[in-house]
């Protein structure tokens, strides 16, 4: 089954895209315009007209209305356009009636959305979860691709149970999306195995998020010296990219890029990429990235919010991270609560100024919650001893007189305690 794809044509040309966005009873601006116009550019299309208005409510047949939809029409026949792209979400019968009008593709913004993370998915669950999404869309617009069908008419040779095209078309776009979510629910136990794991050996998670195009892969590669792709494109990262990070004080991290969030994200990509978004549910920390030089930053920061809301992580603590500082007269800094606990560090991902600053700030806000000191064990207390080189925590050890277990260990302290109550013992019991 095809797929839309702005990039599928045979044609080397890019195609040329009539671009449409209204105002409907609220202030669209600028930068609205400049996004929209961003994400054609990120789908590869080219932006040759874009036809603006203004609307109390969507018309049910066009949801433009019957003037402007000739506009849209006429656009279409002077630029020679491939598709006419709406910047809203447009009903099967919208669409279908646009085609008709315009005789060429219609999409809306939900479209265009998963037409890009379906061209930036590169391992196997992200392209599964992409596909899931579109199937999901697809199958509310079935009946566009076989309006000239319709219900199978009796006659000699022609009688008896049967299903029509658009019934077998629906079947299998079902038996295909039962066939995703079982795999992607074996990836998803994988990852959750991962998850225990870390849990287990208590290496807090830190999620970066942000709205697309923040400057998260940039800050990631620069904390982490990997090497993630980066583009100055939305969307440039799809795929959920974890690492292994030692911060001062010798403590460790496990870093978490994820694809970056944008205004009115489609919900069945929320739904389908719940596994990979769940790194940011259960992280122990959030590093929410912001342009901090972006007008529309505080609309940014809002949209992020909503989303971490959603996915139920609004109580996981949050630091915001104003990047690109070396584009304008910002300074590094980190911004401190009353408690001393950071809330804001002002940064640069790209040159490295104030990166030094938040994770030494990290080191400190993760050191609080680790024992570092002696422990004195009994030699019948040798099961806990091995536990604890299991989790790597014992830096070095020696023997007292009496033969007890002297153990130089660093540890998460809510690890040490659910291995000492396991043991029926409390701290003060082998410290003292």
């Amino acid at each position: 089954m095809e797929l839309f794809d702005l990039s599928s044509q045979t044609d080397t040309r890019m195609e040329r895209a009539v671009l449409v966005q209204l105002n409907l009873g609220s202030s669209k601006n600028t930068q609205d315009a400049d996004e929209f116009t961003e994400l054609v550019h990120s789908a590869g299309a080219e932006a040759t007209a874009l036809i603006q208005g203004t609307r109390h409510r969507p018309s049910a047949q066009y949801f433009a209305g019957k003037g402007k939809a000739e506009e849209i029409k006429q656009a279409v026949i002077a630029h020679d356009a491939d598709v006419v792209i709406f910047n809203h979400a447009l009903s099967p019968a919208q669409e279908r009636n646009l085609e008709q009008l315009v005789e060429c593709r219609v999409l809306d913004r939900t479209s265009l959305i998963l037409d890009i993370f379906a061209q930036r998915a590169r391992s196997h669950e992200g392209k599964l979860q992409v596909e899931l999404a579109q199937l999901k869309h697809m199958s509310t617009r079935l009946i566009r691709g076989w309006t000239h069908l319709e219900r199978q008419k009796g006659g000699i040779g022609m009688r008896g149970p049967g299903e029509t095209q658009l019934e077998t078309d629906r079947r299998l776009l079902n038996v295909r999306i039962k066939q995703i979510k079982k795999r992607l629910e074996k990836v998803g136990n994988q990852r959750e195995q991962g998850r225990q794991l870390r849990q287990k050996t208590e290496v807090p998670t830190v999620s970066l998020v942000g709205y697309t195009n923040a400057g998260k892969s940039t800050l990631f590669n620069a904390i982490t010296k990997s090497s993630v792709y980066v583009a100055d494109q939305l969307f440039a990262t799809l795929d959920p990219t974890l690492r292994r990070v030692e911060l001062p004080n010798q403590q460790t991290i496990i870093l978490v890029d994820t694809v970056g969030f944008i205004r009115d994200l489609p919900h069945d990509l929320v739904v389908a990429f719940k596994a990979t978004l769940q790194e940011t549910a259960e992280a122990d920390l959030i590093l929410h990235v912001i342009d901090s030089n972006d007008e529309q930053r505080d609309m940014y920061r809002q949209q992020v919010n909503n989303i971490i809301e959603m996915l139920g992580a609004k109580n996981v603590p949050q630091i915001e991270v104003m990047n690109k500082i070396d584009l304008s007269d910002y300074t590094q800094r980190i911004d401190l609560a009353h408690a001393g606990i950071p809330t804001r560090a002002w940064l640069s991902a790209h040159s490295g100024d104030g990166i030094n600053q938040l994770l030494e700030h990290l080191g400190e806000t993760f050191a609080k919650n680790i024992f570092s000191g002696l422990l004195t064990l009994p030699t019948e207390k040798a099961r806990l001893r091995a536990k604890l080189y299991e989790d790597k925590a014992i830096q070095s050890e020696t023997s007292s007189p009496e033969g007890e277990y002297l153990l130089e260990v660093k540890i998460q302290q809510h690890r040490l305690d659910a291995l000492l109550y396991d043991e029926g013992i409390t701290l003060e019991q082998i410290t003292a």
